[in-house]
């Protein structure tokens, strides 16, 4: 018995490290804790208590996660494909984004970004400079028909 309530100790302090870098998500927690070798009964208690004690919460989570990439210039596509690696439910991530799109307009963002970086390509040839943009632009999440709309406003 002392060594299951040593163990449950164990993997809670280990939660509690985790959580005092930044916060995460179920998913995040309970694969850490996998890697340390936990059992699974021993993982989903901890995070049952972690639930109840409301150090983590998925729809908190994302919510701080989206509002924080975005700040970053971070397209909504990449936020999707983020917040589904960590394990956050297809619903909670189309609820937060639909709610953070309501402040935030992905062309204008689209624009400043491009045209900040387009600044730095002046000494590539104009088709070299639009093709590694329209990349640039991709990889950071945004929408194609955004980000070609965009380039071709700067011309």
């Amino acid at each position: 018995m002392k060594n299951n309530k040593s163990l449950a100790l164990k993997a809670r302090s280990y939660a509690f490290l985790l959580l005092k870098y930044r916060q995460r998500s179920e998913k995040e927690i309970s694969d850490r804790l996998k890697k340390k070798n936990f059992s699974e009964e021993l993982i989903k208690e901890t995070i049952v208590f972690l639930q109840e004690k409301k150090f983590i919460d998925d729809l908190a989570f994302s919510r701080a996660w989206i509002r924080e990439r975005l700040a970053h210039s971070i397209g909504p596509r990449r936020l999707k494909q983020e917040l589904k690696s960590k394990g956050i439910s297809k619903e909670i991530i189309e609820n937060n984004l639909r709610q953070a799109q309501e402040s935030y307009s992905e062309a204008e963002t689209v624009r400043e970004l491009a045209a900040s970086r387009l600044g730095r390509m002046k000494n590539l040839e104009p088709g070299i400079a639009k093709r590694r943009l329209y990349a640039y632009l991709l990889r950071r999440g945004f929408s194609p028909d955004i980000v070609i709309d965009a380039i071709n406003q700067l011309e």
